[in-house]
């Protein structure tokens, strides 16, 4: 079995490290001579510690904008999926009906038993009319015991 190195194993985390890198340098490098033209400005004195806290402050608040914003996108994604939300289950229940009627079509002795057999295995995740106009009428999904 062939070893890979361990930087084209994980050459997007590099990749992704190497701009972290650079942009957070370049943020700090221009923070500086930001920091030092406002401070002579001001004929105050260029203080390190200063700056560092005025740059770890912008810093964090930079931070804490983009990173709530990123949890929001994918926690919110992921809670709206969970529960399903329309947008979420657009185009699953076509292509759910899509596969019972192919199903229908090639076999339709076994088809009702196969269907009903996914069903009841995934059951509770229903949110399609169809499905659920089939399931009240007991018509494409007969033999299913609804608990």
């Amino acid at each position: 079995m062939e070893r890979t190195s361990i930087w084209k194993r994980y050459g997007y985390g590099w990749v992704t490290l190497g701009f972290f890198v650079v942009s957070l340098s370049g943020h700090w490098l221009f923070g500086w001579l930001a920091y030092v033209d406002e401070q002579k400005q001001h004929r105050a004195p260029v203080e390190v510690r200063s700056y560092v806290n005025e740059m770890m402050r912008d810093t964090f608040e930079n931070w804490q904008s983009e990173f709530l914003q990123l949890i929001w996108q994918i926690g919110g994604l992921a809670i709206l999926l969970y529960v399903g939300s329309p947008a979420s289950k657009e185009g699953d229940d076509r292509v759910e009906a899509k596969v019972d009627a192919l199903l229908r079509a090639v076999s339709p002795a076994k088809a009702e038993e196969l269907i009903a057999e996914i069903d009841q295995e995934y059951a509770g995740r229903h949110t399609d009319p169809r499905w659920l106009r089939d399931k009240e009428r007991g018509g494409a999904t007969r033999g299913v015991r609804w608990n």
